[in-house]
């Protein structure tokens, strides 16, 4: 099952928090990052979470500049805050989340 890739249009456009997060099926990063990047996500359910597969020819990870897997990309109404990139540390990412969900609260 292929899933279009949303445009960077598309991207810059959504409101509220969103964890972009770039990767392949075959990393063996991204797959070691699976379980520190579900359990923190669980914690804040009001953030949403695009994976998006990335490589060679793919426009929109080469719009973020990614270059490393796995590139988790923090935003908050369409505007990259955090970049978390490779090893995914749980309390970076959880800083990251509080970050973009507590900006959401606060208006």
């Amino acid at each position: 099952m292929t899933q279009l890739e949303p445009t960077r249009e598309e991207i810059n456009a959504l409101t509220g928090a969103t964890v972009l997060e770039f990767g392949a099926s075959w990393c063996g990063y991204c797959k070691a990052a699976q379980v520190t990047i579900t359990s923190e996500l669980s914690h804040f359910p009001n953030i949403r979470h695009i994976k998006i597969e990335d490589g060679k020819g793919r426009r929109l990870g080469r719009s973020f500049q990614v270059k490393l897997w796995p590139t988790l990309i923090l935003m908050k109404d369409g505007v990259e805050l955090k970049r978390l990139v490779r090893e995914i540390d749980a309390g970076e990412l959880k800083s990251g989340l509080a970050l973009i969900s507590a900006q959401q609260a606060g208006g």
